[in-house]
């Protein structure tokens, strides 16, 4: 057993996103000394994709984290530009709250609730080691510079780091997002523990300069007169005239045929991306592909936040050469002198199918290991924080000498989403819909509390 010259930890968080934050805040927040390890202490909470909280089925997710004492909700009410209710054409039970958020403060506001708990520590390094004992019992990590830190439950939160691989048309190299190097070692450590794991794929859309976009000619998307916020706890919301606007364009004919000029040099379509992706959230290249009969494609132009002009074309999702992917933007009715900030990419990580979990997220194979978020196999950020909260849970509780808190399927949306993963597994990444819930008339993003 490798020694340490830091005081033991009761739990361990690998990773410092959306499911690591959850899962540090509810295990220090219920008493255990944590320590939560990131590669960049700067990213913490970072919103890597979409500027967004919430929709469909997703705003269940998070009322429920509320619920249950998560911080996910608290946070995104205060840090949005734009609140809508979804699905209000139906039935209350498919009403689905949704968020627009400015990116910068969501992940400060989700460091100072980090930082306001006492029993909660920060350090910035890289693991590339669980350590086990001979009875397959975790007792701490190693990390990349030699450091060695114990603790008795680990939860490891990886999202799309382990050895990531991003794409740009014909051009690759590792990273675990734009920026950010992939992280090496624990997909190696963990095969030879007799793990099992598997490869996934998502994407991103380009980054665009809101100053070089004609908003005449583009479709004003306003947020609710009354705004509803996410947490049970929040008393005040922001009125509709001090919200930022989205806006929808389409694609048509002319980008179709721009963009499938690029095809042959697609790392989707060349042979070089071989993982699978999110089926119900294709890239722009696969809309046009599959759906060749379709003249037009839906786009959403969204804020990034208050005070930046940088913003995200929802729908646009690609890993096409950067010319392609540029000539084509331009095509489109007001992007006609369109400035891109950043290119979208596609990004390729190593997962492990969650059959080898148990329905407290804990492994099967290791006591004391809990996975949570990507590395189960899901996409999204509210599918990634109920796992880390509920990770962060039953590690506190396996301290304390207690049973596991289980979700039913007839309890939460979170119920559905673990026993989804444990019990059917997933070769593609999993995204929570309300079709997969039965029990879906009564588990309302109302009535979560």
């Amino acid at each position: 057993m490798l020694s340490s010259n830091y005081p033991k930890y009761d739990v361990i968080v690998v990773g410092g996103g959306h499911a690591g934050s959850e899962a540090a805040a509810a295990a220090a927040g219920m008493g255990s000394k944590t320590l939560l390890i990131s590669m960049n202490l700067q990213t913490i909470g970072q919103m890597s994709c979409n500027p967004a909280i919430g929709g469909v089925a997703k705003g269940q997710i998070v009322r429920e984290i509320d619920a249950l004492g998560g911080i996910m909700g608290k946070v995104t009410d205060q840090a949005s530009v734009q609140f809508r209710m979804l699905n209000l054409s139906k039935g209350p039970a498919m009403w689905s709250p949704r968020a627009q958020c400015d990116r910068m403060l969501y992940a400060q506001l989700i460091r100072e609730a980090l930082e306001s708990i006492p029993t909660l520590h920060f350090r910035q390094d890289n693991v590339i080691e669980i350590l086990i004992n001979d009875n397959k019992e975790v007792y701490g990590v190693k990390t990349q510079i030699g450091q060695v830190y114990h603790a008795d439950n680990i939860i490891v939160t990886s999202g799309t780091f382990l050895n990531g691989l991003i794409h740009i048309g014909e051009n690759q190299y590792g990273g675990g997002r734009s920026g950010e190097k992939a992280s090496k070692g624990i997909t190696e450590c963990l095969l030879n523990y007799g793990f099992e794991a598997g490869r996934l794929k998502t994407g991103t859309p380009p980054r665009l300069d809101g100053r070089s976009i004609d908003y005449s000619k583009l479709e004003k998307q306003h947020g609710d007169d009354k705004p509803k916020a996410f947490s049970f706890s929040t008393k005040k919301m922001p009125t509709n005239e001090k919200q930022l606007s989205c806006w929808i364009a389409y694609t048509d004919t002319n980008v179709h045929d721009e963009l499938r000029l690029g095809f042959d040099r697609s790392p989707m379509f060349n042979g070089r991306i071989k993982s699978t992706g999110p089926r119900y959230c294709p890239s722009i290249e696969d809309k046009i592909n599959r759906f060749a009969d379709k003249d037009r494609h839906q786009l959403f132009l969204e804020p990034e936040g208050w005070n930046t002009y940088e913003m995200y074309l929802n729908g646009f999702s690609t890993s096409l050469p950067e010319d392609v992917q540029y000539e084509s933007l331009k095509k489109i009715s007001g992007f006609e002198n369109v400035v891109v900030l950043r290119p979208g990419y596609a990004i390729e990580y190593d997962y492990f199918p969650p059959h080898q979990v148990k329905r407290s997220l804990e492994t099967k194979l290791i006591d004391g290991l809990f996975f949570a978020g990507q590395i189960n196999g899901t996409t999204g950020y509210e599918e990634a924080a109920c796992q880390g909260l509920m990770a962060g849970i039953n590690a506190s509780r396996r301290v304390q000498g207690k049973e596991p808190i289980i979700l039913k399927r007839s309890d939460a949306y979170i119920g559905v989403l673990i026993d989804d993963l444990v019990s059917k597994g997933t070769n593609e990444p999993y995204r929570m819909f309300t079709s997969r819930a039965e029990h879906r008339i009564i588990l309302r993003q109302d009535n979560a509390d």
